[in-house]
């Protein structure tokens, strides 16, 4: 990995190009070009990430960045394949036991967003019924004149 930093920071200097303008232009930060540079995987929570980065960097800097691709996934696959049997299950160990038991009794619960929505349809729903009910009524009182209206003009 080391051999990768120094070919893109040999490439930025040639150029001329300063840490900060590269990060300010690739949206990374400048302790992120400092570390690839340095070769400092460590410093990155995910590889999937470091090998775009550094796909982005040598586009930036025009290298060819399929070779200094294919050269990460050389280190990676050397990194990996170094890794012994025991360190693979303590690691799935180790995140089996950060992993909390999710039950409906352990479950941590948002009551108060589920009691507030609850609360809104139920005023939602109170003032539709309103409205219907002021409908009807005004329709069947409106209905109600017009009968007695006719009941009372009898003809002579």
């Amino acid at each position: 990995m080391k051999e990768i930093g120094e070919k893109l920071k040999e490439a930025r200097e040639s150029i001329g190009v300063s840490i900060e303008e590269v990060a300010e232009d690739l949206k990374l930060r400048p302790s992120q070009i400092e570390n690839i540079e340095a070769g400092n995987t460590e410093a990155f929570k995910d590889m999937f990430y470091l090998k775009y980065f550094i796909r982005d960097y040598a586009k930036y800097l025009g290298l060819d960045k399929e070779d200094l691709i294919d050269e990460f996934n050389e280190y990676l696959f050397d990194y990996t394949s170094r890794l012994s049997l025991e360190d693979i299950k303590a690691a799935k160990k180790s995140k089996k036991e950060n992993k909390k038991i999710k039950s409906p009794y352990t479950m941590e619960r948002k009551n108060r967003i589920s009691l507030i929505m609850f609360g809104i349809y139920v005023i939602i729903a109170l003032l539709v019924v309103m409205i219907i009910y002021l409908i009807i009524s005004l329709n069947t009182s409106e209905t109600d004149d017009f009968v007695e209206g006719t009941i009372i003009t009898e003809s002579r």
